[in-house]
């Protein structure tokens, strides 16, 4: 598996909700996640609004962006979410995230 880490920032005025959001992720949307290779998927957010995601893929983080990219599940949930997040207009926060570089890792 690899580990992959990646930064997203939530709007401050968006915060609570998307909060909300995520305490009831719909179940459609979880095994879309499942069925296209997202396994041990977190993500943390500070009072700021900056989130930090990790997920575990099996090949690289573009495949399953590419798989879930073919699911319209994916394309409601964010459709649902736009708004949140201060990124270029016009992107879904999916095609918003940036790979992070894994620099150190103790098992």
């Amino acid at each position: 598996m690899k580990r992959v880490g990646f930064v997203l920032n939530v709007k401050p005025e968006k915060i609570q909700e998307y909060r909300e959001r995520h305490r009831a992720v719909w179940p459609e949307m979880q095994e879309a996640l499942r069925r296209n290779g997202w396994h041990n998927y977190s993500l943390f957010m500070r009072e700021d609004g900056t989130i930090f995601g990790y997920v575990e893929v099996e090949d690289s983080f573009a495949a399953v962006l590419k798989g879930m990219d073919q699911e319209e599940i994916n394309t409601r949930w964010q459709t649902y979410m736009d708004g949140f997040f201060e990124i270029t207009p016009g992107l879904h926060a999916d095609q918003a995230m940036l790979e992070l570089e894994e620099v150190f890792h103790l098992d």
